[in-house]
């Protein structure tokens, strides 16, 4: 198979969808990758990286989308849609429940689009989100620190606290991976932190792993509210895997935030789960509503590339491979590999999708 991998162009999207030690595997498998030059320089691997294991240095986006799959990182951008064609796989995250318009346009192109947030294994596992979510809970912490200072809105707290002086309190939402990565972190930097889930199966592993260090609750509209009423930080780490976000936050709650508290919604890339949300970038990640601090940036794994982009093919690989090897006849043999396909033959084909789209 002939597989493409373009340069991402998503406001300070560094990652690259494949490392060269994954391309050669590709390539020492019989397949033609073709990668546009400079796509993985922002990453740390140049394109003789990528010559040396055996990949074609195209000189421009169209070169890359003339192939029979796509393998991206994020959502292809307007742009990058008019360059799909018809019978084409296209293989990356996509977040189509935030995305309406982009899924009509992919079943206009007649793409099949498969995306990695919802490719699963046994048990729930989402085997493509994981090492993502992973790292943006391990960069929420440092995030909503940095949104605290002064100079972007915040109340000016030091999350660490000092001797005779309090540390920051931070509430996480949602403890899968991204929540319990949060965890983790805000206690090494010294957070008083609380955790709210609904399952109460993953509140016993948080304190099984945490102890007293994590305070736990189990999620109701009324513990959220009394928790964001006392909280500098709060992390959105609530997803439905394929769905648009829980909203937990509506406006009423978000107004019992402390003036320059800050919130952190993970989740923004399924929509968010508050209601004052809005996409970010990296180039101006923080906007001020209600007087709280919003980081909202939908690629945050984005700002470091070399590791995201190692962890990602790490993940990827063996589907890319599995695709390129039998084409659709890979979804068929992998129930896991076609829960993740979300667009084909013009048409809606995963139901959590087609439900939030109907509701649109």
């Amino acid at each position: 198979m002939h597989i493409g991998i373009p340069k991402e162009i998503k406001n300070h999207e560094y990652r690259v969808a494949l490392t060269p030690e994954g391309t050669r595997v590709l390539t020492e498998a019989g397949h033609r990758v073709s990668i546009e030059t400079g796509a993985g320089n922002a990453a740390g691997f140049d394109d003789e990286a990528y010559r040396a294991a055996g990949a074609h240095i195209v000189p421009g986006a169209a070169d890359a989308y003339a192939v029979d799959m796509v393998v991206k990182v994020k959502e292809p951008q307007s742009a990058e849609v008019a360059a799909l064609r018809s019978g084409q796989l296209l293989f990356c995250y996509l977040h189509l429940a935030a995305a309406p318009e982009l899924a009509h346009q992919l079943m206009a192109r007649g793409v099949t689009a498969i995306a990695y947030e919802t490719v699963s294994k046994p048990g729930g596992v989402l085997p493509l989100l994981q090492p993502m979510s992973d790292i943006a809970g391990r960069l929420a912490p440092q995030m909503g620190a940095l949104g605290l200072h002064k100079s972007h809105g915040g109340s000016g707290k030091l999350i660490t606290g000092m001797p005779g002086v309090p540390p920051a309190q931070v509430l996480v939402i949602g403890a899968g991976m991204v929540g319990m990565s949060a965890a983790r972190v805000a206690v090494g930097l010294g957070a008083r932190v609380t955790l709210i889930d609904r399952q109460t199966d993953k509140l016993g592993l948080a304190e099984a792993q945490f102890g007293a260090r994590v305070e736990t609750r189990f999620s109701t509209p009324e513990a959220i509210g009394d928790s964001l009423a006392s909280s500098d930080i709060v992390i959105g780490a609530a997803q439905i895997p394929g769905r648009h976000a829980p909203r937990l936050i509506p406006l009423a709650l978000l107004k019992r935030m402390p003036p320059g508290a800050v919130l952190v919604d993970v989740a923004i890339d399924q929509g968010g789960i508050a209601e004052t949300s809005r996409p970010t970038t990296h180039s101006n990640p923080f906007y001020v509503a209600e007087g709280v601090v919003h980081y909202c940036v939908t690629n945050m794994p984005g700002a470091v590339a070399h590791t995201s982009t190692q962890a990602l093919t790490h993940a990827t690989l063996p589907y890319v491979l599995a695709l390129a090897e039998h084409g659709m006849a890979a979804l068929e043999v992998d129930a896991g590999l076609k829960q993740g396909m979300q667009v084909h033959a013009g048409r809606i084909t995963h139901a959590g999708l087609a439900q939030d789209l109907a509701s649109n």
